[in-house]
Formats: C-alpha cells, sequence, structure tokens
C-alpha cells in the first residue's frame, strides 16, 4: 500500500530510526484540570496545566519519537517556550480530549482548530479521540466524523491518527463489560480503518484484570493486527507502567508498531511540587520512557513494512 509524499515523510517524522513509533501522549485536559484545579489559584488552572505539560515534554521528548500535544494548553506553548525539540515529531490532537467520566462518553472537536492549522504549525500528524460501539445508534455518525476528517488529512497530506475508545452499546452511557472488549475493540478497528486511517492508535484488546494469561493476550493482538491494514500503536490507558510494558512487549510481538504512552509514564508527576516534579521526571519517567522506546525499536513493526515507499514520477509536483 503507497503512501503520498507528504504522508510518508511526516510518518518519518513521528517514527524512530527503526520505523515504529515511540510517542510520548500528554494532550490531556479535563481530568487533569480537575486534578490542579484543587491546588490552583482560581482561574489559573490552565497556566498550571501547560507548566505540567511544558516539564513533562522538556524531560521526556528526548526519548520518544514524537509527541501528542493538544492545541489550547500546549502545542503552541511548547514550541514556543522551547521545551518541545525541533526535531522531534508533534502530532497535535483535533478532539477536545476524553471526559475521564466513565459515564459520560462523547468528545467533540476543538473550536476553531482544524487538520489545515495543524499542518501549518508544523505539525507532522493529527490524532482524533472518538468514543464507538460498532452496533451503537451513533455509529454511522461517528463514522462520517472519521471519513471526513480523513479527506482533509488527505487533503494536506498529514497522516491521520485515529483513537477509538470502545463504550458500552448505547453511544454514550457507560464503559465496556469486560467480556465484550475484545470483540468490540477489533470490529471497530475492521469498520473504521478502511474509512481512511493511516495509524490507530488502539485500546489494549484484553480486560489484564479479568484475563492474566499473555497467551490470551497475543492472540488477541494478533488478531487486531489481523483486523486492519495499518500500522497500530498501543495507548495506555492509565494503567500502571508495570502493567503498561508487559502489554507494550506482547503487543509489539504480535504485530504493533509502538505505543503512545501517557499516564503510564509520567502521571505521579501531577501531585507533586515543581521540584519534585522535574526530579521524577528527569529520573524515572526519563528511565519509563526511554525503556519503552527501547522495547518498540526491538519488537516493534515498522511502518515501512505496512506501507510502500512513494515512488514518484518526475512530473509528481504538478
Amino acid at each position: 500500500m503507497a503512501m503520498t509524499v507528504g504522508k510518508w515523510r511526516r510518518l518519518q517524522q513521528t517514527a524512530g530510526p527503526a520505523g515504529t513509533f515511540s510517542v510520548l501522549a500528554i494532550d490531556h485536559r479535563g481530568p487533569l484540570r480537575r486534578a490542579l484545579g484543587a491546588e490552583s489559584p482560581q482561574g489559573t488552572t490552565n497556566e498550571a496545566l501547560t507548566a505540567l505539560k511544558s516539564d513533562i515534554v522538556r524531560h521526556l521528548a528526548p526519548a520518544t519519537s514524537a509527541v501528542l500535544l493538544d492545541p489550547e494548553t500546549a502545542a503552541g506553548q511548547c514550541i514556543a517556550d522551547g521545551s518541545m525539540p525541533g526535531r522531534t515529531g508533534l502530532i497535535v490532537a483535533l478532539d477536545t480530549g476524553s471526559t475521564g467520566d466513565p459515564m459520560n462518553r462523547s468528545t467533540s472537536l476543538v473550536e476553531n482548530w482544524s487538520v489545515e492549522k495543524t499542518l501549518r504549525v508544523g505539525a507532522s500528524g493529527v490524532k482524533m479521540l472518538l468514543y464507538y460501539h460498532p452496533r451503537a445508534p451513533q455509529a454511522h455518525e461517528r463514522e462520517a466524523l472519521v471519513r471526513k476528517v480523513a479527506r482533509h488529512c488527505a487533503q494536506f497530506e498529514i497522516p491521520f491518527f485515529l483513537e477509538p475508545l470502545s463504550c458500552a452499546s448505547d453511544g454514550s452511557q457507560g464503559p465496556l463489560p469486560p467480556e465484550q472488549r475484545r470483540e468490540v475493540v477489533i470490529e471497530t478497528a475492521r469498520r473504521l480503518v478502511p474509512l481512511g486511517v493511516d495509524v490507530l492508535k488502539a485500546e489494549f484488546p484484553v480486560d489484564v484484570h479479568v484475563e492474566p494469561d499473555e497467551n490470551v493476550w497475543r492472540d488477541a493482538c494478533g488478531e487486531l493486527t489481523d483486523a486492519g491494514d495499518v500500522p497500530w500503536v498501543l495507548l495506555s490507558a492509565g494503567v500502571s507502567y508495570d502493567v503498561f510494558l508487559k502489554q507494550a512487549r506482547v503487543a509489539c510481538e504480535a504485530g504493533a508498531s509502538g505505543v503512545m504512552a501517557g499516564r503510564a509514564v509520567w502521571k505521579e508527576a501531577v501531585t507533586l511540587d515543581r521540584l519534585a516534579r522535574n526530579m521524577f521526571l528527569q529520573s524515572v519517567g526519563c528511565e519509563r520512557m526511554r525503556r519503552l522506546q527501547s522495547l518498540c525499536e526491538s519488537w516493534g513493526r515498522p511502518f515501512t513494512e505496512v506501507y510502500d515507499a512513494p515512488r514518484p514520477t518526475y512530473d509528481w509536483y504538478i
């Protein structure tokens, strides 16, 4: 499957030298605002959130292939203050983020933000979170949104990273029952990937609290690899770092192309004062990210094994 020159170049910018993805995810908003709000003076939560993200990016970005940021509190700010390295890939969220509330499974797009503006700010990827169940009443509407964003990404030749999060079949209320997780995560990939997704940011297809057998994990991840014909990366979903490391190893062995690691890497830093936070990020956080990066480079499937490099003719630029 061949890509355009623009998308190929930008995937190179978001992947490491081995062609795998070790992405730091720090586009969180609502849940972090609530966590910081109790400790921040009234009206300064955004400033506290930006300071937290700037610290995380400054310390951890050198151990990543790319960083995922939000447009409201981080992308422009981290570029401007120098915490975002110029040589590190940048992916910017199009969505407003997760609610953090299992009873409110709805997201929307950031107002006055777009795929075109993502490209103009110098990013190399667009990410969209989507609560989704294949049999939900809203499924067709959400599939139409994926198609729309995919068309815009194709127009501007920027890779589309889609993050579907499973929810109950009523489409909005409550979490997905654990026994349905594998079927729903895999069927979601089958339905959404063909709509124009370039990289799938996927949930681990097994609830590890219910199923501890790593052979079952590996079979499920292999099934997810077969379900979509694009590279997929594993999201951390707030599990502990030790659990995520095991998940990432199994996923990469079964065909994943890397990770987008968020809270599993840096969540302890949220509740620390600034000095302790930076010490934690310099030591524990950085070591966690480097271990994940090494794992992805050693075991992940390079995106170049999924996509064929473009072969431009001499008039390709016309």
